[in-house]
């Protein structure tokens, strides 16, 4: 990250708040060596990080028309969800006013009537449940020290299983030494009925809770994989090889 010129500086009360960038690459920083979004800006829909990759396996489950992303960072997770169905309804809650701002700013965040910003704080949002049902929450809150622990706790997967529809979906985007954590697991299994998870190649454990079974066979995925990677312009297969039940 040193390569990088800083294009924006600012501090809130949660911390500093930098854009960073070279001839290709725009980065969102919350801190040193903190990379919170990283965007390429010729293709902005192209996820640049693994574990963006790996959140996106959820479509191969399930064709969403209603998402809630938990946490809005650079917008990567709604660049590639635009492109892949311009019609999905997308709502984004962010704590921070000051990254809903640079988003927009820096991070061309596609912005029209199906993108919904809301700055308000995640586990707030859920309690209130005012929200329509979604097909899949994406939750992806972290500041410069790594996961926020609410995301774990009980009530937020609870409230966010009730926000869930019947057949919809959990993505959780942890560390890998989540991959260990049998109470998290166990709470999960409390509020939905599977729980899947993936590996990345950056440490990230993301977590794929799901309200109701999905019986698919090993050549399906892999048939199902190259079709979505066709449709979002990058391969799933490495994220695919990490991606089985969390038992």
């Amino acid at each position: 990250m040193t390569e990088l010129e800083t294009l924006y500086q600012s501090e809130d009360e949660y911390g500093p708040l930098l854009v960073l960038e070279d001839k290709h690459m725009r980065v969102l920083s919350f801190g040193d060596n903190d990379e919170q979004s990283k965007l390429l800006k010729l293709q902005p829909f192209l996820p640049q990080h693994t574990y963006v990759q790996a959140m996106l396996l959820v479509l191969l489950f399930i064709k969403p028309k209603r998402v809630v992303i938990l946490g809005l960072g650079g917008g990567g997770l709604i660049h590639a969800l635009r492109h892949y169905d311009a019609g999905i309804k997308i709502t984004a809650v962010e704590l921070r006013a000051q990254v809903i701002e640079i988003a927009k700013r820096f991070f061309q965040l596609p912005i029209g009537k199906k993108l919904t910003l809301i700055h308000q704080d995640a586990a707030e949002f859920l309690e209130q449940a005012d929200h329509k049902k979604a097909d899949v929450i994406f939750a992806d809150i972290y500041g410069a020290d790594g996961v926020d622990e609410n995301q774990l706790s009980d009530s937020f997967i609870k409230n966010a299983a009730m926000m869930i529809k019947a057949d919809g979906f959990l993505v959780l985007n942890c560390w890998k030494e989540h991959s260990q954590n049998r109470e998290l697991l166990s709470l999960l299994q409390t509020y939905f009925v599977e729980v899947r998870a993936c590996l990345t190649g950056g440490g990230n454990w993301v977590v794929f809770a799901s309200k109701t079974k999905r019986d698919i066979t090993s050549s399906g995925m892999k048939a199902k994989a190259h079709s979505l990677s066709l449709q979002l312009d990058f391969t799933l297969s490495r994220s695919l090889t990490r991606f089985d039940h969390w038992v």
